[in-house]
């Protein structure tokens, strides 16, 4: 799967927003894996808006308690790439996940809420915009941020692309989930049939009935430490070269 290609942008204008939107948008359609459109996301939106750090954090419910998670940016200082966490009401992107409103700061040396003030003093960071990811039924799945080296004014435009994108990031969130799980009920459902038809298999050859067929194939499935599943398509195996 290829990395996502560099898209140049001329001055900022609502042409380039829309055409931003349009190519987020083919990108979550795409074939494209997650990562990788994350990353397309948080490039074209530096690129329209003029920013300097852009980045996509993630909700992390695979741990308790959950955490932000950063998953995307495009900056390349060493100090913002590291593998970095929040909790999920610390900083402004934990103030914009439990607000679940957009978040302006003119000076973000100035703000209270803002704990990374000696990296954004290293890296001359002074304003930002931060917008939710909303997902089904508003619920907030992560945060998307924006900051720039010089006092900036955010307009209005500009919040309003930055809330578009982070929508996308959710859809494609929730597409991609949707296909894991639609993928995972396929599988269950196969592996059903294929014990099935190994218990039919098994009651023939043993003249047994179906719980004891189940039995038959479990046992088999401990004594050998492998999955019945397993079994299962070795007795359908040993069937096809048996003819």
């Amino acid at each position: 799967m290829s990395a996502p290609q560099e898209i140049e942008y001329d001055l900022p204008s609502y042409d380039h927003y829309i055409k931003a939107l349009t190519d987020i948008s083919r990108a979550v359609t795409s074939d494209l894996f997650l990562e990788d459109v994350f990353k397309l996301m948080v490039m074209v939106v530096a690129r329209v808006t003029g920013v300097d750090i852009c980045s996509l954090w993630l909700i992390d419910e695979d741990v308790q308690p959950p955490v932000l998670r950063l998953k995307a940016t495009q900056a390349i200082e060493a100090e913002y790439m590291i593998d970095r966490t929040l909790g999920m009401g610390e900083g402004v992107v934990g103030h914009v996940n439990s607000t679940s409103q957009p978040l302006v700061i003119a000076d973000v040396l100035q703000c209270e809420i803002f704990k990374e003030k000696k990296m954004a003093k290293k890296l001359g960071l002074v304003s930002m915009a931060g917008v939710p990811l909303l997902g089904k039924k508003r619920k907030v799945v992560g945060v998307l941020n924006c900051f720039t080296s010089k006092a900036h004014e955010f307009s209005s435009t500009d919040l309003n692309l930055l809330s578009a994108v982070a929508n996308q990031a959710a859809l494609a969130i929730h597409t991609s989930e949707l296909v894991v799980r639609t993928r995972l009920i396929e599988e269950e459902l196969k592996s059903r049939k294929t014990i099935e038809r190994a218990k039919e298999i098994v009651m023939e050859r043993l003249n047994v009935n179906g719980d004891e067929a189940y039995r038959w194939l479990r046992k088999q499935s401990m004594d050998g430490r492998r999955s019945v599943l397993e079994i299962a398509e070795a007795v359908l195996l040993s069937i096809e070269l048996c003819g």
